[in-house]
């Protein structure tokens, strides 16, 4: 298989030192469970001797291993870097002077959108443009914008856009645009769309999302790793958030910049070349995706038929079944996307990656020859959202048992016990005290793991220095506690929706707006009633069950005042300005982010005209919009969009339906008949006003 098949045995040292880093974890993992499973079974009174408490054993021993998951992740990333990092990474592999000799090979930078804000949107592909033009390596690059937007108000937005940039850039011919006239199979679909059309004119593509910044240096660099490494078929940066205004923007970039530095290493060195591949900021090798990872649909019934909504994983888990190597290498940095500003942004993409993840099912238990550890990462995305109804599951369980043994009588031959000798339950506080602990330890000591980590390298000033970063780690837990029962009661939802198979909308994401207490209280309303009534009945039955229920149920009573609160600019400002949750890229000056604030920030004409308006009256955007559209005019088409044009013309683009209104739009006739008729409307005509505004702003600028 080219030169992935003919890697030396040098190189395939690594999958040696995976399995044993990978059974190491595994023993460490599921010994720790058995342990913590053994002490539950003691707790209970009946020590499981029921088929409820046989419920709460089962559902209890596979969240305290996805916990335990994590958290020997963190100490593995943390012994890693104590050692002075991983010597097997690909990119210990390569000296600096090695790497900085090696030639580039023609890549492809594409930023796949679909309704995305366009001016914010673009103003990030061009500060990634002007980072590699400073590196000297711009000729090696193409850029391509895809969209998928479907509003004709957006989608000629872009072009405008589009075509303002390479001209401001210098860059016709090198950015290219362009829009897929039918929306198939979402992401995974217009990036298959681009490889079928202009695939074969690079050697790699770098995928990045709407939010996506990298570095000119990084994916010089990751494009001079793959001319080296050729058995990777994927190479994956770790990406930074940045940019957080709200303060659940800034809690979510704080958590991911600190803690990341353990759990990225930690991830790293136990997939090795096993890795995933998590859809953007990654260098892919063209031709074997092309060959190795077209994503068929899926065969099944409900949510298991139909397109793959999440493909990254599967298309790593193909890369890894054609033989190539998926690596994940932290130690590149120069990688950053954003964070929803929002807690409701946050859930609302939570519900379309749950139904996506979801379907992994399918594919890790039916799909051939997938290499064990990619499996194992459908079955870690999986969990990611399944591990809700679990815990949810289990505080059910535990209500019951509760309600059971306060209002009915002690049962001393339980579910068919039978013998001479009754089943006496036993409580052991003592035990159920020791459990709460270890598994708050599981949860919280990788966050103290990283203070001490950032104490062994000396980077805590980075972070605002040593007391600082402690306040703004405290001040994370807390708010993830408040969290955690909310995501919980939203991630049921969602998983139980997918089951369902309920359909979702695939929408463009907030980027700037606050939370309203309305939207607040309709959309957490009912996990709030949720948690004040289980409340109330803990209280009904028994004071200590009462104060056990406190830490779910408190945060679903205050949902709405939380989601509120955190979706602040202002509270996210001034904890920036006491220097807490502060993250390096706020202190050191980079070129790269620098650019992105500028360009976002710079003022644009806001015309009181709509795109289309503005296609239509404007000479220079009528030219642009009819250069790229097509002859439609076949056939009945040809009457049916003259009828458009003239509804239009007579009434303004009002009366048409969003999709008459992207038929004209592409038409290239349609178009000229539209600027040629317009222009001739009376005054006091829907067009004749139009033209009014249009001269009014350009007497202004």
């Amino acid at each position: 298989m080219d030169n992935a098949a003919t890697e030396t045995p040098v190189k395939h040292r690594w999958r040696m030192v995976a399995n044993v880093r990978r059974a190491l974890l595994m023993l460490f993992v599921f010994g720790q469970t058995a342990v913590a499973s053994y002490y539950l079974l003691w707790v209970l009174p009946y020590h499981g001797g029921t088929l409820l408490e046989i419920g709460m054993l089962v559902l209890f021993a596979i969240l305290y291993m996805w916990i335990a998951v994590g958290f020997w992740t963190a100490v593995f990333g943390f012994v890693i870097r104590l050692t002075g990092g991983d010597r097997h990474s690909i990119l210990k592999r390569h000296t600096e002077p090695e790497l900085m000799e090696t030639p580039l090979a023609k890549t492809a930078v594409l930023l796949p959108i679909y309704h995305e804000p366009v001016h914010w949107t673009l103003s990030g592909l061009k500060a990634v443009y002007r980072d590699i033009e400073r590196s000297g390596q711009i000729e090696h690059f193409e850029f391509y914008i895809l969209s998928d937007s479907r509003d004709p108000d957006v989608w000629l937005e872009e072009q405008v856009a589009w075509n303002n940039l390479a001209k401001e850039l210098g860059a016709e011919g090198r950015i290219f645009y362009r829009r897929r006239p039918v929306n198939l199979n979402y992401k995974s679909g217009n990036v298959a769309d681009f490889l079928r059309r202009w695939g074969k004119r690079s050697k790699y593509m770098v995928v990045l999302d709407a939010d996506s910044l990298m570095t000119g240096s990084t994916i010089v660099r990751m494009v001079r790793l793959m001319e080296r490494e050729p058995g990777v078929g994927i190479l994956q940066t770790n990406p930074n958030i940045i940019n957080g205004q709200s303060l659940f923007a800034r809690i979510q970039q704080f958590a991911n910049r600190f803690y990341s530095t353990l759990f990225a290493n930690g991830l790293a060195a136990i997939q090795m070349g096993d890795a995933a591949f998590w859809g953007h900021n990654a260098i892919l090798r063209i031709e074997p995706f092309m060959k190795h990872c077209g994503l068929r649909k899926l065969p099944g019934i409900g949510i298991f038929g139909g397109p793959i909504m999440s493909h990254d994983f599967v298309e790593a888990a193909y890369m890894g079944r054609a033989g190539y190597e998926v690596w994940l290498e932290p130690g590149l940095g120069g990688s950053y996307e954003e964070s929803p500003p929002t807690l409701s942004d946050e859930l609302a993409r939570d519900s379309r990656w749950a139904k996506g993840n979801l379907q992994h099912l399918w594919i890790m238990l039916r799909e051939p020859n997938l290499r064990f550890a990619h499996r194992m990462a459908f079955l870690n995305g999986i969990m990611a959202y399944v591990a809700s109804p679990l815990w949810l599951g289990f505080l059910i369980l535990t209500t019951i048992a509760a309600a059971d043994m306060t209002l009915s009588p002690i049962e001393y031959f339980p579910d068919g016990h039978q013998g001479l000798f009754p089943l006496w339950p036993e409580w052991r506080p003592e035990w159920a005290l020791g459990l709460a602990l270890s598994t708050l330890a599981l949860l919280f000591l990788p966050k103290f793991l990283a203070i001490l980590d950032a104490m062994i390298h000396r980077f805590t000033g980075e972070f605002g220095g040593l007391f600082r970063l402690f306040c703004s780690v405290m001040l994370e837990i807390m708010i993830s506690v408040l969290l955690a029962p909310l995501r919980m009661w939203a991630h049921s939802r969602y998983v139980v929706s997918a089951l369902l198979n309920v359909s979702l909308e695939w929408a463009g994401q907030n980027r700037t707006e606050e939370t309203t207490w309305k939207d607040a209280f309709i959309t957490q309303l009912p996990g709030m009633l949720l948690g004040g009534g289980w409340s109330a009945f803990a209280w009904s039955l028994d004071t200590m069950f009462f104060l056990w229920s406190l830490p779910v149920a408190l945060p679903l009573i205050l949902a709405a005042p939380t989601a509120v609160y955190l979706s602040r600019n202002s509270l996210g400002q001034a904890l920036r300005k006491r220097r807490l949750l502060l993250i390096p890229e706020e202190s050191v000056a980079m070129p790269l982010l620098e650019d992105a604030v500028l360009f976002r920030s710079r003022e644009i004409v806001n015309s009181t005209l709509t795109p289309l308006e503005q296609a239509v009256l404007r000479l220079d955007h009528n030219r642009l919009h009819q250069a790229l559209a097509w002859d439609h005019r076949l056939g009945s088409r040809k009457a049916e969009l003259e009828s458009c044009v003239a509804r239009c013309l007579q009434d303004g683009p009002d009366t048409l339906s969003r999709s008459e209104m992207s038929q004209i739009a592409r038409d290239r006739q349609s178009l000229k008949a539209l600027h040629e008729g317009a222009w001739r409307a009376s005054p006091d005509s829907f067009w004749g006003r139009c033209i009014g505004q249009l001269s009014a702003q350009s007497k202004d600028t």
